[in-house]
C-alpha cells in the first residue's frame, strides 16, 4: 500500500503543477492528461520521473501530449 501511495501522491502532485503551469483547474489537467496518455507514462516511468525537477517533468508531459495529439504547450 505504501508504494501505491507514493506513486498516487506523485501523479497528484504531477497533475497539480501542470494545471498551474497552464492555468487549468485540476479536473481540466486531468482530463488533458489522461487523453493523451500521459498518466499511464507517469505511472510506468515513476522510477525515472520523480527523481528529475519539476520543470522536466512538465516539459516530458507536454512532449508526451503532443506527440499522441494535444496541443498545449
Amino acid at each position: 500500500m505504501k508504494t501505491e501511495k507514493k506513486y498516487f501522491l506523485f501523479i497528484i502532485k504531477c497533475i497539480s503543477d501542470f494545471a498551474g503551469k497552464h492555468n487549468m483547474n485540476l479536473k481540466e489537467a486531468y482530463h488533458y492528461l489522461n487523453e493523451f496518455n500521459c498518466i499511464r507514462y507517469l505511472m510506468e516511468n515513476y522510477d525515472i520521473e520523480h527523481t528529475l525537477s519539476k520543470e522536466d517533468t512538465l516539459e516530458a508531459l507536454s512532449r508526451i501530449a503532443q506527440n499522441n495529439g494535444g496541443h498545449i504547450n
